[in-house]
């Protein structure tokens, strides 16, 4: 009904537009006296095609929307669409939707005052053709659409008025239908943004799966670091426990005790939660405590980390990394042996540790192959992002200093979280 009913007002509109203009043409003419038929079939024609295009404008509208109201009806069309992005980004979402649209022209796209304004050349959904200004046909239909979009910030999101309507006043809504193509216009629009906003969420999704993923990997990698402990170094400290049972039990008793100490921190842990640098540094003395006993007076231990910096946090086993490459690729292959250092300094709420020796340093007999170092990087950005750094330096007059920075604040949240 509600279609019928707006074919009866546009037919009634014209025809009331016809009766003045045939009282004015009569009065021009000093009351015309001829015959009344030119006017009479006249009156039929333009019923005829003011009926037959209202009644093609209800079926576009039917077919596009799937329903026939008022609001589909109109030929100015209106949307709110909201979009989950801050108001630039709406904004070039908005603007780039508006440039696909079809047959679009003219363009005025202001960034500043969150606005877009285009013109959209209409064509004939039927003949694929532009109305004619001055063709019978092209009276009752309008010639041009335009668009004006504005984008309304919010917090964290952005709100855009969409209004796509004939370019002529709307009184000429009265005897001129649009065809659907206004809203045409609008739900193409409407999609395109829709569009574009789903595939930013499968994109951050994606990437979501992707840190996911490469944190499960890296959690992976830590739990096997902490469920496997050195075989050859295990072998050999027992070896040397064994040996000294019979020759210096009193040295075999401590050396079992450092084991224990070691043992103990490097169970693997039941969740993601970080360490201390207290018990990382608990971990690396117990280690090189065994090597002491092992290595003599060829190793040597210097620890100067202030108590306050203890509670600080740090991922487990990475402290243990840096102080097995110390060894492994500076003062075991070096023939008189030397120090490692382990130090802790804090400076504008960054805590640094540094693990030091004056091994070989960057020499072909002291490299390895970098593997621990890499997987010490990439934690410190999965943990911290990149806030956290590892930095590699030649040590005076030899050996390596490795020093890994963590931000105090960042650590603690990670913590607690």
């Amino acid at each position: 009904m509600t279609g019928f009913f707006f074919v009866i007002r546009l037919a009634v509109a014209w025809m009331l537009a016809y009766l003045f203009a045939v009282i004015v043409w009569n009065a021009s003419n000093n009351g015309y006296h001829g015959p009344g038929w030119p006017f009479v079939l006249a009156a039929w024609i333009l019923l005829g095609m003011v009926i037959t295009g209202g009644f093609s404008h209800v079926r576009r509208v039917r077919l596009i929307a799937g329903r026939v109201d008022a609001a589909t009806l109109s030929s100015r069309q209106r949307r709110q669409v909201e979009i989950p992005f801050d108001a630039g980004e709406a904004f070039g979402v908005l603007d780039a939707a508006i440039r696909e649209l079809p047959r679009t022209e003219a363009i005025e796209s202001a960034p500043d005052s969150l606005q877009v304004r285009a013109k959209v050349r209409r064509l004939d959904p039927y003949g694929n053709k532009q109305p004619r200004r001055w063709s019978l046909p092209g009276w009752f239909t309008h010639r041009d659409n335009q668009i004006l979009a504005t984008v309304t910030p919010g917090d964290g999101s952005s709100s855009v008025t969409l209004i796509c309507e004939p370019c002529s006043g709307a009184w000429s809504d009265w005897f001129r239908v649009d065809d659907g193509t206004n809203l045409e216009n609008a739900e193409a629009i409407t999609r395109a943004i829709t569009r574009r906003v789903a595939e930013r969420r499968r994109g951050e999704q994606a990437e979501a799966r992707q840190t996911a993923t490469e944190k499960e990997l890296t959690v992976a990698r830590l739990n096997l670091l902490h469920a496997q402990v050195e075989p050859h170094f295990l072998y050999n400290t027992l070896a040397s426990a064994q040996y000294l049972t019979r020759t210096d039990p009193a040295r075999a008793d401590q050396m079992l005790g450092h084991l224990i100490t070691y043992l103990r921190h490097s169970l693997p842990r039941t969740d993601e939660a970080l360490s201390t640098l207290g018990d990382e540094l608990e971990r690396s003395k117990a280690y090189l405590e065994i090597l002491r006993i092992r290595m003599g007076e060829r190793l040597k231990l210097q620890v100067d980390v202030a108590p306050d910096l203890l509670s600080t946090p740090l991922p487990p086993m990475m402290l243990q990394t840096l102080v097995e490459n110390a060894i492994k690729h500076g003062l075991e292959p070096k023939p008189g042996g030397g120090t490692v250092w382990l130090l802790g300094r804090t400076k504008d709420d960054a805590v640094s540790v540094t693990v030091a020796d004056d091994g070989l340093g960057f020499s072909e007999a002291g490299s390895g192959t970098g593997i621990g170092l890499k997987n010490v990087r990439e934690r410190l950005a999965l943990v911290y992002g990149g806030a956290a750094s590892l930095s590699i330096v030649g040590n005076f007059p030899s050996g390596v200093a490795a020093t890994i920075t963590v931000p105090a604040k960042l650590a603690a949240e990670a913590t607690h979280g």
